[in-house]
């Protein structure tokens, strides 16, 4: 769902507010330290990162993310995980994310170019780079926000660039990329069970060093992240199908302002995501977009909630295989005001986690489960569930779809 904006006057006079949480004044902050940093077009920095734009196909915008120092605490810059683990806030990302530079260049969706391959480098390195980086001009001192990408801050055209050292690649990255029999979703979800977390392995596929030789390609990041969490959601949907079912329980739990209310029912695999703001206007008619996928999964992308849709199953899906078990589910996400700008659809995932890691509460019914839901939906939320649960698939396929119980008494 679009996040409202918010705005604050207080960086135009050149000073800053009070609220030490303000994502506008943290933004500030970041860009003021950068122009102080970089004086020119020259500079020398530690890139964690990297990014594809998704305008101008088949010549995409192809990104060194870097701060405008050498540091070595850059790998911060780009570590969602981390972020949500240590409870880390708006204002914080955004001053970390709006200090990395986008010393970007035009690349062929297919092929190769020096820079192309350097910034390939960056991508499959265990840990950030230290850069050479030469632009075309002092970067325009701006920020972009997404609900899928995470922000970025000032950018410039590449026109120079050269590693300092030589990057650290893990073994079993350079195996996979070194595979020209794998399949990208063979490659993504082999490094998933070696342990590495979808913010490595989104960089790996958007720069276009997994898959089979022919179809090996950027991505834009935005793609790739959704790919990302689709391809190792659907890995783990495929394990928890083997598992017994599980009993009637709920998760809840929250990160950034975004609530999640997932709820377990003891039935074949199916899944449904609901997302709504908190406190609408008319608490009976409230506003939600919403996309389920049944048993055999989906043959469409989720458009209605699009890149939430697949990193809030990713995080379900992690939850129910350390559960050893298996369940239809409805997730309801709650956007709250406390999430003042759109930092990217990490927050779904981490925000879903943090639900799946919290206590369950256990039900004997669906209908003390159904009663504690739409309590706790109109006490914290101001919205009344019922008008909204009416409308969901998982619920309507549980009503109608024949038991396996019922034919028992036909056999004895």
């Amino acid at each position: 769902m679009n996040i409202r904006p918010v705005s604050c006057k207080a960086p135009l006079t050149g000073k800053f507010c009070e609220n030490t949480s303000c994502p506008v004044c943290a933004r500030a902050r970041s860009l003021f330290r950068v122009r102080s940093l970089l004086k020119s077009e020259e500079f020398s920095g530690t890139s964690p990162s990297v990014f594809v734009g998704h305008v101008g196909y088949p010549y995409l915008n192809v990104g060194i993310l870097s701060p405008p120092e050498r540091t070595g605490q850059a790998w911060e810059y780009d570590a969602p995980s981390h972020w949500a683990s240590h409870d880390y806030g708006t204002s914080r990302i955004i001053e970390l994310r709006t200090a990395l530079v986008n010393s970007r260049f035009k690349a062929p969706v297919r092929g190769s170019t020096k820079f192309l391959e350097m910034t390939q480098e960056i991508g499959m390195a265990s840990k950030p780079v230290d850069v050479e980086i030469t632009l075309s001009k002092i970067p325009r001192f701006s920020w972009f926000t997404d609900s899928v990408a995470k922000p970025m801050g000032p950018n410039a055209t590449l026109k120079q660039a050269s590693l300092t050292e030589n990057p650290k690649i893990p073994a079993a990255i350079e195996k996979v990329v070194d595979d020209s029999g794998l399949k990208a979703s063979e490659a993504i979800t082999s490094l998933y069970r070696h342990g590495f977390d979808e913010n490595q392995l989104v960089k790996l596929l958007s720069v276009g060093t997994v898959g089979l030789p022919h179809n090996r390609r950027i991505v834009p990041t935005r793609w790739s992240t959704t790919a990302t969490d689709d391809i190792i959601g659907n890995y783990l949907r495929e394990e928890i199908k083997q598992f017994p079912l599980a009993d009637y329980r709920s998760f809840f739990g929250s990160y950034l302002g975004n609530y999640f209310l997932i709820l377990c029912y003891p039935e074949m695999y199916s899944y449904e995501l609901f997302e709504m703001f908190a406190q609408p206007v008319d608490p009976h008619q409230p506003a939600f977009t919403t996309d389920a996928e049944p048993f055999e999964g989906r043959s469409a992308y989720a458009e209605n909630t699009a890149g939430g849709f697949y990193a809030a199953r990713l995080a379900i899906m992690e939850g129910l295989r350390e559960m050893k078990r298996q369940s239809a589910v409805i997730a309801l996400r709650f956007i709250t005001g406390e999430y003042e700008v759109p930092l990217g659809v990490f927050v779904v995932r981490e925000a879903a986690r943090r639900a799946m890691h919290a206590k369950p509460l256990e039900f004997s019914s669906e209908a003390l489960m159904t009663t504690y839901a739409e309590h706790l939906a109109r006490k914290r939320f101001g919205i009344e569930l019922s008008v909204i649960l009416r409308r969901s698939k998982v619920l309507d396929q549980r009503k109608h779809q024949p038991k396996l119980s019922s034919f028992v008494g036909g056999f004895s």
